[in-house]
């Protein structure tokens, strides 16, 4: 059949179901989608009080009842209806939106995937009307009995589009979402008191506050509204104000960058780019802040009818709105003392519940105090040389490095053991907490590294694996080390080094000696309040969680429970430990393996263990870390791919100093 045969396709009006139905593919993706829209028609009908009720993750039951304005019998027709709403009074309305909800086409997409139920009545009358639709079939309205305000309930979502039942998640994934979305709503409106049920459980009593930071401290905990910092800004027509957090207070993702506008959520990448540079140079590579931030400007500014979800949104004068969050920020940081406001380093046992050891230091030799830092540092080292995670002789002060003669024999084996030490507890002679200041330079017998106990023969025997590189002399500015070899001089830098030495000794431990990580019971379960991503990725993967050593059991709402932790991490906070495994499961984006899971462990314990920027190394400690750059392979990056060192061969310093021509001779 050729083409001028072939006949003419009929072009025909879609039926409006089949309308409603294409046009849920947009606005209503999973249930959170349909909860976002109904909350946000209950807030912009005045209600004081909501209340959400869900069942199954939310494809079972979702209930929204409030005490709003309610609507009349003969508007309930129109109310499930397509394109109808009361949000744009007239055509120019669209142009300086004011509400959260404007298309009018929420409920009707909502009826036409699912079993619908309205309930509405108004104040001014003496009863109230029900609409049932039942995948987009509308059955005419009846009079009920019902308070003022409206009752929403949805149920069977997607029961006659298989195709979209079929992507939903599991009920604790989909469960998630909704309180994602429940958060947000409740977060930019804290005048509301809002309530959240799940399966018969509440989950969320939420009164109406003046002080915002209450709001925020009943999702997110004391970790969070201790470390808050406020910010105000307001000018004739641009107002911001809200709360960051201290730099000491971060996570590995944006998911916590709450931004509100005109009391809507948005998503705004030039908005999370302005407080990213606001934060330059104070938090790590990797780290993002967290903030909430709300923003008030005269609608007539901005475009809301950008997307159907309604999160982005458009500015007439994007660059102004960018400086002015740069600038509060900015301001904010200069007037702030971070130094008063960073949080103390956590004593690990005493918060956590964990079992102490008799051997714990708390001083280092020179009298000084150890911090917490220093003492995981230790432990983490201490723990790959011997297997064991407290002192092995109960004295104040551990071997920041193997001694020579393990490292003439080598990479540290699996079957290897430290020799217990016969010394008298009270008569220590382990040398100072590494990083710790001693106050002179002069070496004691009590402070000198263990291997220069050795004869000069032990010594002798390690030249068949001399390093590559030998020590010059100095430190630069006790973060850069100075070193030579046959061809050049070499920069090394002794934090992205010592990391990757550590990484390559713990892997080497774990992975060879045991299939799992050595856990240890708290004595207390450790509660950890999470984001409702967080907490529903923490369940889903609590097998794999347990396969390096934290295990973890729901505890209620978004908090769990942490029952025990990896031996060897004892003394870090639970909940760090939880959020850094986190980050890697979310994003992942999937299921991870426990081999990758474990990876991502030890290369931060071997990143947080290192030596870092500006302590001041001892000779010994610099040479025994030369020593050992040889016995591992790519110790030309740290884990995280930073390289450890720079290079200048003797050829490349001889030409910057003008000792070679052009021609290469002297």
């Amino acid at each position: 059949m050729t083409a001028a045969t072939k006949p003419l396709p009929k072009i025909r009006r879609l039926p409006p179901n089949l309308i409603n139905q294409i046009a849920a593919g947009e606005v209503i993706e999973r249930p959170s989608s349909v909860v976002k829209e109904l909350l946000e028609n209950s807030i912009d009908a005045g209600a004081s009080r909501v209340e959400l009720t869900i069942t199954g993750g939310g494809s079972e039951l979702i209930r929204i009842a409030d005490n709003g304005c309610g609507m009349t019998a003969d508007q309930l027709p129109l109310a499930v209806t397509s394109h109808a709403t009361s949000k744009l009074p007239d055509d120019d309305t669209l142009f300086h939106v004011s509400t959260l909800g404007f298309r009018g086409e929420a409920i009707a997409s909502i009826g036409s995937v699912s079993h619908l139920l309205i309930r509405s009545r108004t104040a001014a009358d003496d009863s109230g009307s029900e609409i049932t639709v039942r995948g987009g079939v509308v059955e005419p309205p009846v009079p009920c009995g019902c308070p003022p305000g409206t009752v929403i309930e949805v149920r069977n979502l997607f029961f006659n589009t298989p195709v979209r039942h079929r992507f939903l998640k599991t009920a604790q994934t989909e469960r998630g979402h909704i309180v994602e979305a429940f958060t947000r709503l409740a977060l930019a409106n804290p005048h509301v008191h809002f309530v959240l049920t799940n399966n018969d459980k509440q989950l969320y009593d939420l009164p109406s506050t003046e002080r915002w930071s209450e709001r925020i401290d009943a999702f997110f905990g004391a970790e969070i509204s201790e470390s808050l910092i406020p910010i105000r800004n307001d000018d004739a027509e641009i107002r911001i104000d809200g709360y960051v957090c201290d730099p000491a207070v971060s996570r590995g993702n944006s998911r916590m960058q709450y931004l509100f506008l005109n009391g809507r959520h948005i998503r705004d990448r030039a908005l999370q780019h302005a407080l990213g540079e606001a934060y330059r140079g104070m938090l790590m590579v990797g780290r993002h802040p967290i903030c909430f931030l709300r923003m008030r400007m005269p609608a007539e500014l901005i475009d809301v009818n950008v997307h159907p979800c309604k999160l982005e949104v458009r500015f007439t004068d994007s660059g102004r709105i960018y400086s002015r969050v740069l600038q509060s920020l900015r301001h904010q940081f200069l007037t702030t003392d971070l130094k008063q406001r960073a949080i103390p380093p956590t004593t690990g046992p005493q918060t956590s519940g964990v079992s102490q050891h008799s051997g714990t230091p708390t001083e280092s030799t020179s009298g000084l105090p150890i911090s917490a830092e220093q003492r995981q540092r230790q432990e983490v080292i201490n723990w790959a040389r011997t297997g064991q995670t407290g002192s092995s002789s109960g004295v104040p002060g551990f071997q920041p490095f193997p001694d020579r003669s393990s490292l003439a024999a080598g990479p540290l084996p699996s079957h290897h053991a430290a020799q217990p030490n016969s010394e008298p507890k009270g008569e220590p002679k382990g040398e100072p907490v590494l990083g710790a200041t001693t106050g002179s330079n002069s070496e004691t017998p009590t402070e000198s590294a263990p291997w220069d106990q050795h004869e000069p023969t032990d010594v002798a025997n390690a030249t068949a694996n001399s390093p590559s590189v030998s020590y010059l002399g100095f430190q630069v500015h006790n973060r850069y080390l100075v070193t030579q070899d046959d061809s050049g001089m070499v920069v090394i830098d002794q934090h992205a080094l010592h990391e990757r030495v550590l990484y390559e000794r713990v892997c080497e431990k774990v992975l060879t000696e045991q299939s799992q990580l050595e856990s240890q019971r708290l004595l207390v379960p450790e509660p950890v309040s999470l984001t409702p991503a967080e907490r529903t990725a923490a369940l889903e993967a609590k097998d794999t969680l347990a396969k390096v050593g934290l295990e973890i059991e729901e505890f209620g709402g978004e908090t769990i429970l942490v029952q025990s932790v990896p031996a060897m991490l004892h003394r870090t906070a639970p909940g760090d430990m939880l959020r850094t495994l986190l980050e890697s499961l979310i994003s992942a984006g999937k299921q991870p393996d426990a081999k990758d899971l474990l990876n991502h462990l030890l290369s931060t314990i071997a990143c947080k263990a290192a030596v870092k920027a500006g302590d001041p190394l001892r000779p010994e400690e610099i040479t025994s870390l030369l020593e050992q750059k040889d016995l591992y392979h790519e110790t030309h990056h740290c884990p995280h791919g930073r390289p450890t060192s720079l290079f200048f061969s003797r050829d490349e310093l001889d030409r910057m100093f003008g000792r070679l021509g052009p021609t290469g001779k002297k």
